[in-house]
Parts: structure tokens; C-alpha cells; sequence
């Protein structure tokens, strides 16, 4: 089994559409007239949470119009949330076909399906041609990639000259082993976390030239801090993370944090754009 193989595997739940839709329900939400915000606490898989993906549009300064490219769109909370809030067009691809159907799905519940698609494609071989895109975002999607420079190039070649990207990756800050499993890898065996000084050269060799970088180790940290106490406090809500991971969600939101609170890892957003 190839490495991208194990990746999806991985993500594949078997029945997510359906555990989001119950979750939802006993959430009171109307599940045919559902919102961007409505789904943000199991669709934004990644540190900081929706609070990080404003800041990433933010910095991306998407307009009306624009196409987005968002490379490992898992079932679509970042894009959702760039079309809702920006009216731009966004194209997610994903490895795993589960996220992909789930991801269209609930992009019908919202009414965004004529700004919003996803498809299963490997961001290793994009099939777009040379300059499609105004604009893309690679978030948490790196640490299952092993050749980072091969899927930099193919980003860059799909965009625009002078297309920002927004890389909001987990890097490795300090030595220490990291503990598995983690909420992208279930062992070391397809986890490929680098440094930030690897993403910053592969970056530039792939044509990019890098505007800011951010550290939201901070804001992971405060708002993990938040959601545990409102737990401890209420308990566990039906719609969650959990609602991804399953069963082994406590182990792996337990290790990602504790290496995170430890400096060992950090998530960091390399904001460049297309030379």
C-alpha cells in the first residue's frame, strides 16, 4: 500500500456524513439550512480552528471573483468559510473520497455549491492547468506529505504569477520525539513534520517568495485551553473533532497538544507568493 493509500485510509471514518448530520441535530441545528459557522466546530481540522482560517483569509486578501485553490480540503470548512465570507470561488482536492463526498454534501446544506466543489485528486499531480488559480491554501496537509517540494512546484504551477499561498502547517520547533498517534498520522510511518527552515527553502525553490510568517502556537494554545474547560464544564458537545477521529480522538487531541504545549511542534503559516 502506497504512502497516499495509508494517508487516506487514515481519514476514512465509513459513516461520516451521517455521524455529522445526527451531531448536528442534537445540536439543534437545521440540518437543510445549515451555515458555514454552523459546522466550524467539526470541519475546521487544524490548530486555532476557525479563528486561524479568518486569519489565513485575512492575509490572503480574497475578493469577489477570485478562484481558490485549497489543497487537502479535508470536508470543506476552510472553503466554505472563504466563499461565505469573501464570494470568491473555491476548488478543494482531498486523497480521502470519504472527505470529498462528505465535503460536496454539506456544501449543498449550506447553499454554496455554486462558488464551492471538491474533488479526489493528488496534490502531487494536479490536474489543472499552468495558471488557474488567483490564490490557494495548503492547511495541515503537509505533515502527510514526504516530497514537499514536488507538491510546492505543482501548486505554483497552477497558480497565477504573483498569487499568494497560504502554508499553514504543523513544523517542528524543537528535539523531542512526538508522541503517536497523532490527529494526522496514526504512526511515524506516514507523518513527515519538518522544520520550518525545510518549508522556507522548498518554498523558494519551488518560485515562491515568502511576504510573512506567523506562529499560532499562542492562539492553539489559549483556545485548546478554552474548549477543555467549556467541556469540563459542559461536557463533551455532540459536534466535534470526535465526530472525525472517533474512538481514538482523547489519545490523539492529548498528544498533538501536549507536544505542542511542550515546543516540540508549532503550527505556522508561511504566507508567499507566486514569483
Amino acid at each position: 500500500m502506497s504512502v497516499e493509500q495509508e494517508v487516506a485510509r487514515h481519514y476514512t471514518h465509513g459513516a461520516l456524513e451521517r455521524a455529522i448530520l445526527d451531531a448536528l441535530a442534537a445540536s439543534g441545528k437545521d440540518v437543510d439550512g445549515l451555515s458555514a459557522a454552523d459546522l466550524s466546530a467539526a470541519d475546521e481540522f487544524h490548530l486555532g480552528w476557525r479563528a486561524a482560517t479568518l486569519e489565513l483569509a485575512k492575509d490572503l486578501d480574497l475578493q469577489p471573483g477570485m478562484h481558490v485553490l485549497d489543497v487537502g480540503s479535508g470536508i470543506g470548512g476552510p472553503a466554505r468559510t472563504f466563499a461565505e465570507m469573501h464570494g470568491c470561488r473555491v476548488t478543494g482536492i482531498d486523497l480521502t473520497q470519504e472527505f470529498v463526498d462528505v465535503a460536496n454534501a454539506l456544501t449543498r446544506r449550506c447553499g454554496l455549491a455554486d462558488l464551492v466543489s471538491f474533488r479526489q485528486v493528488s496534490a502531487l499531480s494536479l490536474p489543472f492547468a499552468d495558471g488557474s488559480f488567483d490564490a490557494a491554501t495548503l492547511i495541515h496537509v503537509g505533515m502527510n506529505v514526504e516530497d514537499k517540494a514536488a507538491l510546492f512546484a505543482e501548486v505554483r504551477r497552477a497558480l497565477k504569477p504573483g498569487a499568494r499561498f497560504a502554508v499553514y502547517d504543523v513544523v517542528r520547533l524543537a528535539d523531542g520525539d512526538l508522541p503517536y498517534p497523532m490527529p494526522w498520522a496514526a504512526t511515524a510511518g506516514t507523518s513527515f513534520v519538518e522544520p520550518a527552515d525545510a518549508y522556507r527553502r522548498k518554498l523558494a525553490a519551488a518560485g515562491f517568495e515568502l511576504e510573512a510568517e506567523v506562529d499560532r502556537s499562542a492562539l492553539a494554545l489559549e483556545l485548546g485551553r478554552e474548549m477543555r474547560e467549556k467541556a469540563a464544564r459542559q461536557g463533551v458537545p455532540p459536534l466535534g473533532l470526535h465526530v472525525l477521529m472517533g474512538p481514538a480522538s482523547p489519545e490523539r487531541l492529548s498528544n498533538v497538544m501536549g507536544a505542542l504545549g511542550r515546543g516540540i511542534i508549532g503550527p505556522v503559516e508561511f504566507l508567499v507568493r507566486a514569483a
